[in-house]
């Protein structure tokens, strides 16, 4: 005789098993209609799941996370069925859930076209229709080899065949599609109501270069029409912003096959890069950081020592000379700890903070490449602190403060954070992992800061907190990171001598605020559609002359100005003027000043906004006082007093 207790703590009595789908009837017939899903004891279930002992239940619809997540598994598996439904020559291979969607990749004889695409989806919405229930089956590992070998899926047979002998398999069935799945999925196809297919893309098998390319389908779904619709149109506005497109555009930067995965910056990017390397400098300064420059070329041992070219070998990029062999550096924490081994450090010395805009290399897959978002070669605000174990926690907590400063700079409130806790394969023992993840939730718990846990996250070496920023567009974006690190010091023979006389090794704290300059700015860029904030454009004000008359004052203007550190540029050009503000307000300019005789006359300038604001007439030394505080607030709305 089951109990079963609810979320609410009210428990119901059965005298027999009991299905979740039966409990939720038991509820009510409106959620009996919703359910896809239960969470038995914290484990997810199909609604088929009978319950036989006394336990914990939740029932799970569209509307809560893990129901989405239901949603999507289930609508790769009828991308699936409606791919073999038409082209029942193609092999199914692996369908997971990915964020906003799902894929499955295909082997086919020949390349999916757009118009497959349309019949692909079309076919799915007639399976939705048709109304299949989903069941569950198992079979033994042998037994489902057999089963997918004779029906002709040799991927499916080798996935199963490298699952440990005596291991049950899970397979659901809709119509006459069957899969291999640990599930769990929705009662029926009825239940996939919103999804899209986005796009196609190739993929090797098993993401071995040396494997079979295989075709991926995309595809997005949730839980009703609306949030599709909503996801649709977030997505054509992403595509809008591209910060890819906005950079030929405004001119800042280009990629070229000859330099894969680095960037060419242009005088406008490179504007852009400075203001923001410029602020994360003086942020650093100060914040007590002392900035220093280590080698791009670093021999292999010091790799070695340091356990990067055992663990991260691959991803590196080597060369030869003179009999030794090196590596362009990956990251800038092994140069960081040589700095601080020059010379005998005392405890009074720490906390020691050590700040690099570091140029780093990674052979990233060609494949993973994507604009500023994904290079192999970049720089980060790098910092590395080293201290003792008693100064971990408020090192943590004004790390903590500064980031949000800068984010909130930057003109990002929303920020995600998650705590990882030690891994299975660690160094160290517990007690110091204790101490350090004690550290990190405290200095979290005493600022009232929302966190989730990501359990046996961490690095081998230590725990971290990871900072993620929501964009406008309701994107994340991990960026930020402080790291607890045992380890290196110890590898790389870091030591101080502590206040009883003893040589300790010290703590090193791995941090960054944006991580990648060149990722962050890319993010920038499309937070902002390329429309940036004053203190970020490239070219802060433009001039324009009406006729050649207000020349010599456009270059007054222009000349005052630059005085004041502004970026300004004056258009001379023999134009109309209508011409001249609709090219300089595509250009994103913040502010346009239109110069003719009259504002020569009264020593003047009349000033547009690139939003088509017409501010009217003003002395220069007014402007000036305007755009000052437009570029001091960065952006923000500064209330009066």
């Amino acid at each position: 005789m089951p109990a079963v207790t609810l979320p609410d703590g009210s428990q119901r009595q059965y005298d027999q098993p009991i299905s979740v789908a039966q409990v939720a009837a038991d509820i009510g017939a409106g959620l009996a209609r919703a359910a896809i899903g239960g969470k038995v004891n914290d484990t997810l279930v199909d609604t088929s799941f009978l319950i036989d002992t006394d336990a914990e239940l939740a029932i799970i619809t569209a509307k809560d996370d893990e129901g989405l997540e239901i949603i999507r598994h289930s609508t790769a598996h009828l991308l699936a069925q409606a791919v073999k439904s038409l082209f029942p020559e193609a092999q199914v291979t692996i369908g997971p859930v990915i964020d906003d969607g799902f894929y499955y990749d295909f082997a086919y004889q020949r390349p999916f076209t757009p118009e497959d695409f349309q019949a692909i989806e079309k076919r799915m919405a007639e399976l939705v229709k048709q109304d299949f229930p989903v069941s569950r089956s198992v079979k033994d590992r042998d037994e489902a080899v057999s089963f997918f070998t004779d029906m002709g899926e040799s991927y499916k047979a080798e996935i199963i065949a490298d699952i440990p002998e005596n291991t049950d398999i899970s397979l659901y069935q809709q119509g006459d599609f069957i899969d291999l799945c640990r599930g769990p999925h929705v009662p029926s196809t009825a239940h996939l109501k919103a999804f899209k297919l986005t796009k196609l893309a190739g993929a090797y098998w098993r993401a071995d270069a040396n494997n079979e390319m295989l075709q991926r389908i995309y595809g997005t779904a949730w839980a009703n029409k609306q949030q599709l619709k909503d996801y649709l149109t977030r997505i054509e506005e992403a595509e809008k912003r591209d910060h890819r497109k906005i950079a030929k555009q405004l001119d800042l930067f280009h990629l070229q096959e000859e330099a894969p995965g680095m960037i060419f910056w242009h005088p406008n990017g490179w504007t852009i890069y400075q203001q923001v390397e410029q602020y994360i400098r003086q942020v650093m300064q100060d914040n007590g950081y002392q900035e220093v420059r280590t080698p791009q070329v670093v021999d292999r041992k010091l790799w070695e020592q340091s356990g990067h070219w055992e663990n991260f070998a691959e991803n590196m990029f080597t060369t030869h000379s003179e009999n030794r062999d090196y590596a362009i550096k990956p990251m800038n924490c092994p140069g960081h700890i040589q700095i601080y081994n020059r010379g005998l450090r005392s405890y009074r010395d720490l906390p020691l903070r050590l700040a690099e805009f570091g140029s780093c290399h990674r052979n990233e897959p060609s494949g993973t490449l994507h604009g500023l978002m994904r290079l192999r070669n970049f720089v980060q605000d790098d910092a590395h602190i080293f201290c003792t174990e008693e100064q971990i926690q408020q090192e943590v907590d004004t790390f903590i403060d500064l980031l949000f400063e800068v984010y909130q700079a930057f003109g990002f409130p929303d920020i995600l954070i998650q705590l990882s806790t030690r891994p299975e394969q660690r160094v160290g023992n517990d007690a110091i992992w204790d101490k350090a993840e004690l550290a990190l939730q405290q200095a979290l718990d005493n600022k009232e800061l929302d966190w989730t846990l990501q359990p046996g996250e961490g690095a081998f070496y230590g725990p971290k907190i990871e900072f993620s920023l929501r964009d406008s567009l309701q994107r994340v974006w991990q960026c930020g990171t402080i790291q607890v690190d045992f380890s290196m010091p110890e590898r790389l023979n870091a030591h101080y001598i502590a206040e009883d006389g003893s040589r300790q090794t010290p703590v090193m704290l791995h941090r960054a605020i944006l991580g990648s300059l060149e990722r962050f700015i890319g993010i920038l860029i499309e937070e902002h559609a390329g429309i940036l904030p004053t203190w970020l454009s490239p070219t802060q004000v433009a001039v324009l002359n009406i006729t050649d008359e207000q020349a010599d004052y456009s270059h007054q203007v222009v000349e005052t100005l630059k005085k004041q550190n502004i970026r300004a540029t004056a258009d001379l050009r023999n134009e109309k003027i209508g011409y001249k503000i609709r090219e300089h307000t595509l250009q994103r300019i913040p502010y346009l000043l239109v110069i003719g005789n009259r504002e020569c006359e009264a020593a003047e300038v009349a000033v547009r906004t690139r939003g088509g604001e017409d501010l009217g007439s003003m002395p220069m030394p007014t402007f000036l006082d305007m755009i000052n505080a437009d570029i001091a607030s960065r952006g923000h709305i500064i209330l009066e007093d």
